[in-house]
């Protein structure tokens, strides 16, 4: 015998508290729905709309420094620790939730040239303008043992970069040649030269760990083996090579931050043309680093302003820029997703949001899935050219908007001069892609 019950659960239609609203059953069948595509359109243009409106990057500024702010050092276990190196060698250690320095060294003599963490014993090295490498320890809570260095190397050359291999203790530097060095040894254990005078930066990769690069003073990026004698492969570019990131969840790409105002991403297995070249700045640009996920990175220029870009596209996503903020020399992306550290000359470090429009604090379940279905409906139809208008549209310094201006004048007028070769000449030159100029040779 079969019997049939009613069941009416009070959860489908009770309020949990009075100031809730009230819960209405709703019919998903598209049939009864023939203006669903209108509405998501007016509700699309209504999340774009406010995400503008609440589109507030700037969180807050670490004032202390009594000189340009050179490089950024993030800690791997503490997310809210950041350490910054001064041009006068000057070394700070900062609780970014507090807003507040914990400690203040005299580091170096001179520019603090690079700072790197090992994953393992979370330790910190330093290198410095003084020709030395100093070892520091970080883990005292109240950073009260940052006062003394725990090692110090004396090298015979000035250094310029530092990496620490993600899980060997083996340091990289570089200056008149690369090196590597063990944390216990005041000697260089491998030596790496390829006819250069000098390299600005260099960065061990983090997924394929034995594989690092280095940019040279002769336009060049270098990648070096460290199981190897001798270094693997060399491509030069047109202009000089500031420093490069690794991606850290693809093991093959890296991104170069140029002098000619762009960003190039190479994939290791073949560099004589770059996957993608990142447009938009208009100056030089001096550092870049990438976020935890690998999907974004962003970049600090010379025009005084910082740009973030998504990995598979040419032109950046947003643009943080204020009117006191001057030219940019470090960047880090924290290591949590979430807020982005900008180095400047004017001393100071500012934090931003990696997500202008992110809201901070605690949200309830009901909020966040009204902002995670506005995201949606805003990737929906951020083809239509009204939603893509407003999406798109950033308020940028004039003397930005000058510079993009003229560039785009001269990028016109050199498109129109190498049409008007090629029509009227028997025999045009080969064709070059834009990507392919960039690169000079690979060896």
């Amino acid at each position: 015998m079969k019997v049939k019950v009613l069941v009416r659960n009070p959860d489908d239609y009770l309020r949990e508290t009075k100031q809730d609203i009230h819960k209405l059953p709703r019919n998903y069948d598209p049939a009864l729905h023939p203006m669903e595509a209108p509405r998501e359109y007016t509700r699309a243009m209504n999340a774009v709309k406010l995400s503008r409106v609440f589109a507030m990057p700037f969180i807050g500024c670490l004032d202390g420094h009594r000189d340009g702010v050179f490089c950024l050092g993030k800690h791997p276990s503490r997310l809210s620790w950041l350490y910054s190196g001064a041009c006068d060698g000057e070394m700070k250690l900062w609780d970014t939730s507090r807003q507040r320095a914990i400690t203040t060294v005299q580091a170096h003599d001179g520019f603090v040239r690079g700072m790197t963490f090992s994953q393992e014993t979370e330790m910190l090295y330093t290198v410095g303008d003084d020709k030395l490498i100093k070892q520091w320890k970080t883990e005292s809570p109240d950073g009260s043992d940052l006062k003394a260095p725990v090692n110090t190397i004396l090298t015979k050359s000035m250094l310029t970069g530092i990496s620490h291999h993600r899980t060997k203790p083996i340091l990289a530097t570089c200056g008149e040649a690369c090196n590597l060095w063990e944390n216990t040894r005041a000697q260089p254990i491998k030596t790496f030269q390829w006819g250069v005078d000098s390299l600005q930066s260099v960065k061990f990769n983090q997924v394929e760990e034995n594989i690092l690069a280095a940019c040279g003073s002769d336009r060049s990026i270098i990648l070096y083996d460290m199981r190897e004698s001798v270094p693997l492969r060399k491509v030069v570019l047109k202009m000089r090579t500031n420093t490069i990131c690794w991606n850290p969840m693809e093991a093959f790409n890296f991104t170069a931050a140029n002098e000619d105002y762009n960003l190039y991403t190479f994939d290791i297995r073949n560099l004589s043309l770059p996957l993608k070249v990142h447009k938009d700045h208009t100056s030089a640009v001096i550092d870049v680093d990438y976020s935890p996920t690998g999907k974004e990175f962003v970049s600090a220029s010379y025009d005084k302003t910082v740009r973030i870009y998504e990995t598979r596209k040419d032109h950046s996503r947003d643009i943080y820029h204020t009117k006191r903020m001057q030219r940019l020399t470090a960047i880090a992306w924290s290591m949590d997703d979430r807020y982005i550290y900008s180095g400047s000359d004017e001393m100071n470090i500012r934090i931003w949001k990696a997500r202008a429009n992110e809201k901070l604090g605690v949200i309830k379940p009901r909020e966040r899935t009204a902002l995670r279905v506005n995201e949606k409906l805003v990737e929906k139809f951020v083809h239509h050219p009204a939603i893509k208008r407003i999406h798109r549209h950033r308020q940028v310094p004039k003397h930005v908007y000058n510079a993009r201006n003229e560039l785009h004048s001269s990028n016109m007028a050199a498109k129109r001069k190498e049409f008007n070769v090629r029509t009227h000449t028997k025999l045009p030159p080969p064709y070059v892609p834009p990507k392919q100029r960039a690169v000079v040779s690979e060896q």
